[in-house]
């Protein structure tokens, strides 16, 4: 074949302008000047086509392939920051500290738009720089290059503003449960941060506490701020996990993370140590519970399931009613040293938690032996409805001969008759009918008011039933809150007018103090004689920080919609700035007689930031953030989801 210069190809492949413009004689053409290549040629025009296509396929991946560094930032953000939805207590016996220096609840003692932002205006002492990296990485990630792209990007987001409150975050997927549904609508939760000056202040209180906290005692139960040490009640990092819901509310990104990490990465349970059963579960499990609901992080629910476990020891005593203390190590229960009964609150105000717990992994065991116990304390012999302080897990009797209360030790029973009755769809009457029994017989057989001003208080009874006694422990103050709750879902409607009277008598408690700040126990006169409505016994003067009153408040506005109830709340937290804040955190304090001398206790208890300040936070918002239908908030003010039975 003759040999056409490579030139002469794309030529001859040229239509001639005298030539037929049909594709018939272009296709004649180009067959035949096709034909005269040489076959050396012809494998060269191939091989260059080859190239050419090759190199258009290869243009074209690289163009649609996803941007390795958003790659990356994507598995941030599903694997740290999916914690997120978009918009979605109590010490002692008299005079004997039974757990330490720490107090028992119960007990009576002298795309870069979508991802997260902290806000300046809520921290401004936080410079992006300052972020800690390790925060930002995800676990088991891609490359330490691609790790560290992303978090760049992550840092120079954070910096922008205005910025982008929680409620805007990537949708968090939650896994829910398969045999019972929920009723809470998470999407209604609008968790973007403090809307107003009040709330400011309680972010600021609580950064405050937390930064003493996190110098000190990172991991310990408790700050001692004064000292500048941590205290250990069980070792299980009770401030930081009572915590958790709060700064999750709050908004508080970096401390929450922070936080998260610990209890991912420190927090064990292989710890050879008793435990009281009840105080574990309320802040510890109730700690975890609300924070997987809330983030829907699977390693909380994870971690709740393994202390559930360990906590199933306490209900093998032959009656079903749980000791009242476990080993962490060795699942061993036992009574306290000093008794061989348990405190009737301590048994029946584990039931919310336990439940859920049951509810999340698809477990029976855990609802079922929490509530074999407010089965079995249903059948029991009562006082129109009112229960002794004492029972005995030998037995599962009640100790008759113990005092009648609604303050130590008492207490939570009747929160919780109402509270599981909500829990459940309000699907099980006898929660419900033990409770309104009880409030007939508070109303009936503890009700009495003062010669002076007609103030409403709560007696207790003593000597089997037999004797009041005109004394009301602050614990008591949680009683308006839950009454009117009981309202809220349908109960009568007197139950809110008793709520009132004696949450206005709580908040004098403070308010006719000199620090402005409530005792533990105050003493009421009804004589004719008396001059003053109440007082104070110098052993009974302290205060340790406790949330009740503050809880009743919230309850009362967020169901009334009187501001009356913020006002109040605004003068509460003002005596705490004053009296209780010192350099490194919050302290209680041994008297409330006298500002001069309140001879600080150097102790925060891991209530005042899990429930205190909680509390005051949500009191102080603009519109309620939780709805109270679709969540109930346990004893240490862990919100839960209510079930549709």
């Amino acid at each position: 074949m003759e040999n056409v210069p490579y030139t002469s190809i794309f030529v001859t492949n040229t239509p001639d302008s005298s030539q037929d413009s049909s594709g018939t004689s272009k296709s004649i053409s180009c067959r035949r000047n096709w034909n005269r290549l040489s076959r050396l040629q012809k494998s060269f025009i191939l091989m260059l086509l080859l190239i050419v296509v090759s190199f258009c396929l290869i243009t074209t991946t690289f163009t649609w392939a996803p941007d390795p560094s958003s790659v990356a930032e994507d598995d941030l953000l599903r694997n740290k920051f999916h914690a997120l939805p978009m918009s979605h207590q109590k010490p002692s016996v008299a005079g004997r500290d039974t757990h330490g220096s720490a107090f028992s609840r119960n007990q009576r003692v002298p795309s870069k738009a979508g991802l997260p932002t902290i806000s300046r205006q809520l921290q401004p002492d936080i410079e992006p720089s300052r972020i800690n990296q390790h925060q930002l990485l995800a676990p088991g990630g891609r490359s330490q290059e691609l790790q560290h792209q992303a978090a760049e990007d992550i840092r120079s987001v954070i910096s922008l503003d205005p910025v982008i409150p929680i409620s805007k975050l990537r949708k968090r997927q939650t896994k829910k449960p398969t045999i019972i549904t929920m009723q809470t609508d998470y999407h209604r939760l609008k968790l973007d941060g403090p809307q107003n000056h009040r709330q400011q202040e309680v972010v600021n209180a609580f950064l405050h506490a937390w930064n003493g906290y996190r110098s000190f005692a990172w991991g310990q139960d408790h700050l001692r701020p004064i000292s500048k040490t941590g205290q250990d009640w069980f070792g299980l990092g009770l401030t930081l996990i009572d915590s958790l819901d709060t700064m999750y509310i709050m908004g508080l990104q970096k401390e929450y993370f922070e936080a998260r990490d610990w209890v991912d990465n420190s927090l064990s349970f292989d710890v050879n140590r008793n435990v009281n059963l009840f105080e574990t579960t309320i802040r510890v499990m109730g700690g975890l519970l609300s924070a997987y609901h809330l983030s829907g992080d699977e390693m909380f629910r994870q971690k709740a399931e393994d202390l559930g476990t360990i906590l199933l020891a306490g209900f093998k005593s032959p009656s079903g009613v749980p000791y009242s203390d476990v080993n962490l190590r060795n699942r061993a229960a036992h009574g306290p040293s000093w008794s061989p009964d348990s405190t009737t609150s301590e048994v029946t105000t584990i039931q919310l938690e336990f439940r859920d717990l049951s509810r999340i992994v698809n477990n029976p065991i855990f609802e079922e032996s929490a509530m074999n116990v407010s089965r079995h304390v249903h059948t029991l012999p009562k006082i129109h409805g009112l229960v002794p302080i004492h029972i005995t897990p030998g037995t599962g009797a009640f100790r008759m001969t113990s005092v009648v209360t609604l303050g130590a030790r008492g207490d939570s029973y009747y929160e919780y008759l109402l509270k599981q009755w909500i829990q459940t769809g309000k699907k099980i009457d006898f929660l419900k009918d033990d409770y309104l029994l009880a409030i007939e017989g508070i109303q009936n057989r503890l009700v009495q008011r003062t010669h002076v001003s007609n103030l409403t208080f709560i007696n207790e009874l003593e000597n089997n039933g037999q004797v009041l006694r005109p004394k009301m422990d602050h614990l008591v103050c949680y009683l308006p809150g839950t009454l009117a709750l009981g309202v809220l879902h349908g109960l009568p409607q007197w139950h809110l007018d008793l709520a009132k009277e004696l949450l206005y008598t709580c908040y004098l408690t403070y308010k006719r103090q000199p620090t402005g700040l409530s005792p533990e126990i105050t003493f009421f006169n009804t004589e004719d004689s008396a001059k003053q409505d109440f007082w104070v016994k110098h052993n009974d003067a302290h205060n340790l920080l406790r949330p009740e009153t503050v809880e009743s408040l919230w309850y009362l506005w967020q169901i009334t919609e009187d501001k009356m109830y913020q006002d109040w709340g605004w003068e509460i937290f003002q005596s705490f700035l004053k009296y209780t804040r010192v350099e490194h955190g919050f302290t209680s304090i041994s008297s409330v007689l006298n500002p001069e001398n309140t001879r600080p206790r150097d102790m925060m208890e891991s209530f005042f930031l899990g429930e205190t300040l909680k509390y005051f936070y949500l009191l102080f918002s603009d519109k309620p953030i939780f709805d109270l239908k679709t969540w109930v908030f346990n004893t240490e003010a862990h919100p839960l989801p209510v079930y549709d039975h």
